[in-house]
């Protein structure tokens, strides 16, 4: 069989899975394991003397033994081509999350639309970092469309990327990676020195998906307005690449993101990202659904191009 059928199969079987399932609370989850390792060193390590060299132990062991791990189950696995097919089409659903993202966020929208604003604030706190226990209708609404373009990139740009570097491992290894940052890379008094080198792995790792991310958000949009939030917003967030994405769909959408969050009890100071404070609709939300959307099916159709390309 042509080298490119190899990665191209994974990638048209994973994402028709993903789009059909999603991310069953039922099945077994590789992210969930990857949780339950991060917690048994958090812990253990997270204590006493020299906390950041615990922390960049934990991080480097378990970012390299994920990759060395996956490394070995695809070359033991490509013994059988059956066997190759089944494990890399697995594992590639698994590292994406596009139907799972927007299922998400479509619970938290339903929970608006019913005026169930405790639920919604509940519903919300499944997905987002900070606290949502006093958010507003119009906050929790805002906070919705922030993290689905800041997921775009994490959730499914980012690990197509890493998958079109490095095949499941790459793959796999960036979500060890982002795992990591979502569960320590705070910088709170528990996590600031623990999570130190975890958020700054995660900040390197998202350095061009997050770009591409925003990019592609434009092109899908055609919006022009995008394009200038990005340049003037995207690099002010404090974060190196969140600002982008959130940008690109702020100046889509033609609103405000940003600001004062708490978190953990903290609260945090963002930048605003636009100026427009108008109050959004479940319109804006359907839209920011169909860019999200679009993004995905172009971001798989460009990576099948791209192995079709290289063995051209």
């Amino acid at each position: 069989m042509n080298a490119e059928f190899y990665m191209i199969i994974p990638v048209i079987a994973g994402s028709l899975l993903d789009g059909i399932i999603g991310d069953p609370y039922s099945l077994p989850h590789p992210i969930r394991l990857f949780g339950s390792l991060i917690s048994f060193f958090e812990r253990h390590l997270n204590k006493g003397k020299y906390r950041k060299m615990k922390g960049a132990f934990m991080a480097l062991l378990l970012i390299s033994g994920v990759f060395l791990f996956f490394t070995f189950l695809i070359k033991a696995s490509k013994q059988v081509d059956l066997i190759y097919y089944v494990v890399s089409s697995v594992f590639f659903f698994y590292g994406l999350s596009s139907r799972s993202l927007l299922d998400e966020a479509w619970k938290v929208e339903k929970k608006l639309l019913d005026n169930d604003l405790p639920g919604a604030r509940e519903q919300l706190s499944w997905i987002v970092g900070r606290d949502t226990a006093h958010l507003s209708a119009s906050q929790i609404r805002i906070a919705t469309l922030e993290t689905l373009s800041e997921n775009l990139s994490d959730g499914v740009v980012a690990p197509l990327f890493y998958y079109g570097v490095a095949g499941i491992p790459g793959m796999m290894t960036y979500k060890m990676i982002n795992t990591l940052d979502s569960m320590v890379g705070y910088k709170n008094e528990r996590y600031k020195s623990f999570g130190f080198v975890s958020a700054k792995s995660d900040d390197l790792a998202n350095l061009i998906p997050a770009r591409l991310t925003a990019l592609l958000m434009i092109i899908v949009s055609g919006s022009m307005k995008g394009i200038r939030f990005i340049y003037t917003y995207g690099s002010a967030h404090a974060s190196p690449n969140s600002g982008y994405p959130e940008s690109a769909l702020a100046g889509i959408l033609d609103c405000k993101f940003g600001g004062p969050n708490v978190y953990h009890g903290i609260v945090v100071e963002k930048p605003f990202i636009g100026r427009n404070s108008r109050e959004l609709t479940h319109k804006d939300f359907l839209r920011a659904c169909n860019v999200n959307i679009k993004v995905s099916v172009i971001s798989v159709f460009l990576l099948i191009f791209c192995f079709w390309l290289e063995n051209l």
